[in-house]
């Protein structure tokens, strides 16, 4: 048990909060078989199903490379391709990650 909380510890550390012109992409996203987390302290939760398989990254992002994010911890990383940034749609704010269309969720929504 321990170890599991010095790891957590360690990637939080990790992290570095989101730049102010990349605030937009803090918020819990969501779409039908996927979920994505962005904290504003720069920690990252995806999860995503597809073909009867569970994918998911936990981990510190180390950085934005254009609209796209890199995260993870040293040598072992994933890239998520960002092909349209958080933008408000009709006043919900969406943004597009590996082809999947996320809409973000109000706090407690």
């Amino acid at each position: 048990m321990g170890v599991l909380v010095s790891c957590c510890l360690l990637l939080a550390a990790c992290a570095k909060p989101l730049p102010p012109e990349k605030a937009a992409y803090a918020g819990y996203w969501r779409a039908q078989k996927m979920a994505l987390l962005i904290t504003a302290g720069g920690n990252v939760q995806y999860k995503r199903m597809q073909d009867g398989s569970t994918t998911s990254v936990n981990g510190p992002l180390q950085k934005f490379e254009g609209d796209n994010f890199v995260v993870g911890v040293g040598p072992v990383k994933t890239t998520f391709v960002v092909s349209v940034p958080p933008h408000q749609d009709q006043g919900a704010w969406k943004m597009v990650v590996d082809g999947v269309e996320l809409t973000r969720t109000p706090p407690g929504g």
